[in-house]
């Protein structure tokens, strides 16, 4: 048995001629790991590899991308784990055409002097949700965390218990509230919240009224909320603004989920919501309203640290194009043509993956996800497997994200297009092949 005296030095495994075309640094770093793993591998009665294979496995690993691209099997529509909505094709057409060169970001064309990235979506916002005007910044806690940092530093912000909502990794109203500089004064209970409970909480010290919409949650039973106009009069006559945190983006009616447009229209001064999840864009934060309120946050400091990039901004203007034709947008953005799809088509993909790889189909319910929609329930059929290919199928490439229930692996065909129906056909042989030779 050797000995970890007996590894070659880092410069001799370099020697070899397979090694001969790397970076000298990445070389020697992959060494290093590939002799320090072998030490420990003599040291506990094992016998390292091939040490030349191991620093060319080494530097592929660290060649690889981290950010892989996955197919979504588990029938989450917005799944906030992978990525949230999938950009139709047009988006990603104007990210390419952007970002291939240099654009006119903020560059005013017909002026010939400075502008200012704010002014590219504004008008295509504005006309789809009746706006006077519009913002965009990097995701909608940040457009959250902009309106009140804003409108109501070192005042007040009224909000009702029942909204004082945590979304994803600890997202909570009152934690943003407090970063922003803003004094939270809670009104109501948690079911029942009424109009005279925030009148009566309405001081001299109050910035603005807040409305959270409750994105991953609904109470139901004994309760009550003003309505968004009762709130809006209510607003109007103290004179203070009516904020409505929307999240989740929809710009067209689905199921229960309001729409900027629709809030506005029920007296709202002004509205954040998602350019990801129901519309389907880039990850975003959108606020839109009253023109003095938009312009206070478009000059507020806080702005340029939580601006949106090019990228992002050429992304959601190739959703918010599609948005502009309701029926072309049901068809090309990836989330909402999964949400219109009839179960007659995502069945037969179903029976389709089944029969390519020997399984069984199944009628599932698939989710919007995302903290949108959490009571709806979405028709739906994957294709059952064998329980022990998940994690084969997870690790594999391209990685392929399943549920696991009941004893079998369930591919969730509402969450796979035609051709990823094939791609995942194939990696469920070749999960079944890496089960075989390891019998």
């Amino acid at each position: 048995m050797r000995s970890p005296r007996d590894l070659p030095s880092v410069d001799r495994l370099l020697a070899d001629e397979r090694l001969a075309g790397e970076p000298h640094e990445l070389s020697v770093a992959a060494a290093r790991d590939v002799l320090a793993r072998a030490r420990d591998e003599l040291r506990s009665g094992g016998e390292p590899g091939p040490l030349v294979d191991a620093v060319l496995e080494e530097l592929g690993r660290v060649r690889r991308p981290s950010l892989r691209r996955v197919l979504n099997a588990t029938g989450v529509l917005v799944h906030t784990n992978l990525g949230r909505a999938p950009l139709a094709t047009s988006a990603l057409e104007r990210v390419v055409e952007v970002g291939t060169g240099y654009s006119n970001l903020e560059y005013d064309l017909e002026a010939g002097a400075r502008g200012s990235r704010q002014d590219h979506l504004a008008s295509l916002l504005c006309r789809l949700t009746g706006a006077q005007a519009a913002l965009v910044v990097n995701n909608n806690a940040a457009a959250v965390l902009l309106a009140l940092a804003a409108l109501a530093e070192g005042r007040e912000v009224v909000v009702s218990r029942g909204e004082l909502i945590e979304i994803g990794d600890g997202f909570r109203i009152p934690d943003v509230l407090a970063r922003s500089g803003a004094r939270l004064v809670e009104v109501g209970t948690t079911n029942r919240t009424r109009t005279s409970d925030y009148a009566r909480a309405i001081g001299p010290d109050t910035a603005l009224l807040l409305r959270v919409h409750q994105s991953n949650f609904r109470v139901v039973g004994f309760t009550e909320l003003p309505t968004l106009p009762e709130l809006a009069e209510l607003a109007r006559r103290h004179e203070v603004p009516l904020v409505d945190d929307l999240g989740s983006g929809a710009l067209t009616t689905l199921g229960d989920e309001p729409t900027p447009a629709e809030s506005l229209r029920g007296g709202a001064d002004l509205v954040t919501f998602s350019g990801d999840k129901l519309l389907g864009g880039p990850q975003a934060g959108v606020a839109v309203g009253r023109i003095d309120l938009v312009e206070r946050l478009r000059r507020h400091p806080l702005q340029r640290a939580l601006r949106a990039d090019k990228l992002t901004l050429a992304a959601l203007e190739g959703t918010l194009t599609l948005a502009l034709d309701p029926a072309r947008a049901s068809a090309e953005v990836p989330v909402l043509r999964m949400f219109h799809e009839p179960f007659a088509s995502v069945h037969a993909r179903a029976e389709r993956l089944a029969v390519l790889v020997r399984g069984e189909v199944e009628e599932t319910v698939a989710r919007v996800g995302g903290g949108a929609l959490p009571l709806a329930e979405l028709q739906s059929a994957a294709c059952a497997v064998e329980e022990s290919l998940a994690e084969s199928l997870r690790l594999g490439e391209p990685p392929v994200v399943a549920v696991v229930r009941d004893g079998r692996t369930l591919l969730d065909c509402r969450t796979l297009t035609d051709v990823e129906v094939e791609e995942v056909a194939a990696a469920v042989v070749a999960a079944r092949a890496r089960a075989d030779d390891g019998k």
